[in-house]
């Protein structure tokens, strides 16, 4: 089989070999290549140590000098990671100690599954496999490179590796490999909750159904011991981000975001805040994803009780949810929740028809950006209210929540002269008081009729 290398990585490898080093394409770009599938990013093995590496190339990073790893910008300024030949002679789990001046065969042997062991030199056309990654990758099998224990024990990050190569590839895990994965489980807290965290943004990645990786991370007891918020998840509930959108594209950052906030939904506001900070998400992300987890347990059932008739709701009702919900979440907040209710129906279990689920979002999005939703859509904010003769403090506040409240009802009277009359009025009468329902009652309304 010919493999095919960009241009500008056979360069390096050309280059690596004129210098009288051996030079090989290793690891995930050979794997997907040999499966048929394209891979962006491909990383080169080679017998020169790092301070040669830089001598050879006129542009490099010391990515992890102390590893062996060299980053090396090709001639349109992409990288590439060259690593010395190595192997491993400590570890703690976490991190390695390693050696350089050894063979590709004892490289080959440090990696963590057969699949990922097959080496290729694109300057001779030749594939080398000590360890029959070709074959488990013909059967679909995810094998450990020698013994599973050991394996597992040099890095537990292995373990979820493992488990996100079965669901991406669809490949079954070796069953030696699996009782391996098992055994790994109590000692994943060792593991940053960085390292946990990218293990599941690279699943949410990579994985058109990640149900099927964190079924087995359910299985094997990884969510019971580093995200205990999601050891007691259904398999429907799992399935929730399986009807979000792949973010197969790099710089989609939203996509992942969306199905992770799915993974969560039924884990509550709380302990999905809590595991979003635990996992060290940023903190713009855990204020995203928490809002919408509070959203969805505050809003979405509203909305589903909504279209129990079979009809849309009104478009006063649809402006009051967006209101409530926030103009900049309420479509990602359906997206979710078209998700679920697909994820429901594909279970056999009620939902909204398809064509509903189309028409409603549609009208949310039209709504959202058309409709005066939030006060500042208001036609007038405080100064105007303060150059009328109301104080400024609370009251100004409440009388511009009850115009809104008004204008949610009627769009129309978001006009200037007429929300300056109303709010003489309302300050006449009450002082701003509330002396009608406001969204969140009325939506309570809505509940209680339902």
């Amino acid at each position: 089989m010919t493999l095919n290398p960009p241009g500008t990585v056979r360069e390096i490898v050309q280059q690596l070999e004129r210098a009288g080093f051996e030079a090989w394409c290793v690891g995930g770009a050979v794997r997907d290549a040999l499966l048929g599938m394209d891979h962006l990013d491909w990383d080169i093995a080679t017998s020169a140590r790092p301070e040669e590496v830089r001598r050879i190339f006129r542009r490099t990073v010391p990515l992890g000098i102390e590893f062996g790893t060299v980053g090396v910008l090709d001639k349109n300024g992409v990288m590439h990671e060259v690593t010395t030949f190595r192997r491993d002679v400590e570890t703690d789990g976490r991190h390695a100690r390693v050696v350089f001046g050894v063979s590709l065969e004892e490289d080959l042997a440090r990696r963590d599954f057969t699949i990922n062991s097959v080496a290729y030199s694109p300057s001779r056309d030749e594939i080398r496999d000590p360890f029959d990654g070709q074959k488990d990758i013909a059967r679909g099998v995810v094998k450990t490179v020698g013994d599973p224990d050991e394996r597992m024990t040099e890095d537990r990050l292995r373990s979820l590796r493992a488990l996100r190569f079965a669901a991406r590839f669809g490949f079954e895990i070796d069953p030696p490999t699996w009782a391996s994965v098992t055994r790994s489980a109590p000692f994943l807290q060792r593991l940053s909750a960085e390292r946990i965290r990218q293990e599941i943004e690279k699943t949410m990645d990579q994985v058109r159904r990640p149900s099927s990786a964190f079924r087995l991370w359910r299985e094997c007891g990884a969510f019971a011991r580093v995200i205990p918020a999601l050891a007691s998840s259904s398999d429907l509930e799992l399935t929730y981000p399986d009807f979000l959108a792949l973010p197969v594209l790099k710089g989609r950052p939203g996509r992942r975001s969306n199905r992770i906030t799915a993974l969560f939904l039924t884990a509550g506001p709380h302990r999905a805040a809590t595991a979003f900070r635990d996992l060290r998400f940023s903190n713009s992300g855990i204020a995203w994803m928490a809002a919408l987890v509070e959203r969805w347990s505050a809003d979405v059932p509203l909305l589903e009780r909504s279209l129990e008739g079979g009809h849309l709701p009104d478009a006063g009702f649809t402006r009051r949810w967006i209101a409530g919900v926030g103009r900049m979440r309420a479509a990602t907040l359906l997206r979710i929740a078209i998700a679920v209710w697909c994820a429901r129906a594909e279970a056999g279990l009620p939902a909204p028809p398809s064509a509903m689920q189309r028409a409603l979002y549609g009208r949310v999005l039209r709504s959202a950006f058309r409709d005066p939703v939030d006060i500042g859509d208001l036609q007038i904010d405080g100064d105007d209210l303060h150059g009328i003769g109301i104080g400024a403090g609370p009251i100004v506040g409440r009388i511009l929540k009850r115009l809104l409240d008004l204008v949610l009802d009627n769009p129309a009277l978001n006009e200037r002269a007429t929300l300056m009359r109303m709010a003489q009025n309302i300050a006449r009468t009450d002082g701003g008081g509330d002396g009608r329902p406001t969204m969140g009652s009325a939506l309570l309304g809505v509940r209680a009729a339902a």
